[in-house]
């Protein structure tokens, strides 16, 4: 099939790049030069492991990369990928779906039937808009000559090319017979793994060829826009809720780390995202928690739930600073090492990043930071260009006379660096571990005074599951 991803982010980098790999003709569109360029030269423009080695492989074959929209009077799918950020009051800015959209209009042709497929997380509705703005741009006929579908993405940063080509659920929203039955021929290569045994030389995550596939969905497109929201809300309370048992963990002295393991033993339950942190933060779950309750205020039916959590994540960024002025008898004039920036491992993205809202406050209490991330710094600096903060290339240097040192990002290489030659170059071997990542005892020989989040002092030690 001939495919058109509009948008050169992470969804439309990952999508269009797997969709080539299915031996569809693909063409990613985007107004950014630079990222086009860096496309047809076979480079990603985003940080995800993998698409490093698999991306070249496709560009100039079934991969293409354009700002021309002329592929569109082509394409049998168009996938909209393109960014959706918050208003001040919560909602969705929808702009570029507008602009978008347009262009598709101006480019769409009579002569054969299309489906637009919505990738970006939109408001309930947004689909029934862009019909709207498709028949006016194209002076087409909508169900007869395009129909708009949604099709939601669960790509989780780190981990897109196993998301892609590994889906545990594939949404479509759309009661359009003809728009289904395209989708349906779209997506069979991954449901049957169709060429994956050339594929997994590019993938680095543990696989099952053998593993059942993917279960494809279909459903009303209110309902499939609703779906990406609900979802990523539902996490949210979740990560909120073990880091609420944190706090109370280090008021009562429990240890956070078993009764998480105790919660994810229930089948109902599950070990997934009962793992402590800062707090949740990123490109999406901030965003989505917040349109979805814009959302839901508009239409007098508040998420009451989610609007706690939301509540509960601020705390909890707030609580990594009063732990730390409280261990160091306030915060001015302190130097404050930071390890990492990003909202997770594995991507390059720094926005919104509970890094920025900790370093802001402790900015502002008069502390002087030095920071490190293996990815994460440029773009870090270029959203936060005004913070007083040193960059190093070295995450050892980030403890140069440091009086506390913070890990907020659980990046794989802070497990191996130099300890004990940070310990001793800090004023103060002061280590906070907000993720309970490094290992306790061993930061305590390097010469630290260690914590992590949720395990008090006096909790009893972790004995694990007996009779294994």
């Amino acid at each position: 099939m001939r495919v058109v991803c509009i948008g050169a982010g992470y969804v439309g980098s990952v999508t269009g790049t797997a969709l080539a790999a299915n031996h569809h003709h693909t063409t990613i569109i985007d107004v950014n030069q630079e990222k086009i360029e860096r496309l047809s030269r076979g480079e990603c423009p985003i940080y995800e492991p993998g698409m490093e080695t698999l991306l070249p492989t496709l560009i100039g074959k079934s991969l293409f990369a354009t700002t021309s929209y002329d592929a569109v009077a082509d394409a049998d799918v168009i996938f909209i990928a393109v960014g959706t950020p918050s208003n001040p009051d919560g909602s969705a800015d929808l702009r570029y779906i507008k602009q978008t959209a347009e262009q598709i209009g101006k480019h769409l042709s009579g002569e054969r039937f299309t489906v637009i497929a919505m990738k970006s997380t939109v408001p309930v509705g947004t689909c029934q808009w862009v019909t709207a703005l498709l028949a006016d741009a194209s002076d087409l006929t909508p169900e007869s000559d395009f129909t708009v579908v949604s099709n939601p993405e669960f790509l989780r940063e780190g981990f897109a090319l196993e998301d892609v080509f590994f889906p545990d659920r594939i949404v479509i929203g759309s009661v359009h017979p003809q728009g289904l039955s395209t989708m349906r021929r779209l997506y069979q290569g991954v449901l049957d793994r169709s060429g994956y045994e050339d594929l997994c030389q590019h993938f680095s995550f543990s696989y099952d060829l053998a593993a059942p596939p993917a279960v494809y969905f279909e459903t009303d497109t209110k309902s499939a826009e609703l779906v990406k929201y609900a979802s990523n809300a539902f996490l949210a309370v979740k990560i909120s809720y073990i880091n609420e048992i944190a706090r109370l963990c280090e008021a009562l002295g429990g240890n956070v780390l078993d009764v998480a393991a105790g919660m994810g033993l229930d089948s109902r339950i599950g070990p997934k995202f009962l793992q402590v942190s800062s707090g949740w933060s990123g490109s999406c779950f901030p965003k989505d928690t917040a349109e979805l309750l814009s959302a839901s205020e508009k239409v007098d039916s508040e998420l009451m739930v989610v609007k706690a959590a939301v509540a509960s994540n601020e705390r909890m960024h707030q609580y990594v600073v009063e732990k730390l002025e409280r261990r160091l008898n306030g915060l001015k004039g302190k130097n404050i090492g930071i390890l990492g920036l990003t909202f997770k491992p594995d991507t390059d993205d720094a926005r919104r990043t509970q890094a920025s809202y900790i370093i802001g406050k402790l900015l502002e209490e008069g502390a002087q930071v030095r920071v490190h991330d293996p990815q994460g710094m440029g773009m870090f600096r270029e959203l936060n260009p005004d913070m007083p903060i040193t960059y190093c290339t070295d995450p050892v240097q980030t403890g140069q006379d440091a009086d506390a040192v913070v890990l907020l990002t659980h990046w794989s290489m802070y497990q191996e660096m130099d300890w004990q030659q940070m310990a001793g170059m800090m004023r103060q071997p002061y280590l906070l571990d907000t993720r309970n990542f490094l290992d306790a005892s061993r930061m305590r020989t390097c010469g630290f005074d260690y914590q992590g989040l949720g395990v008090a002092a006096k909790a009893s030690p972790s004995l694990g599951v007996m009779g294994k």
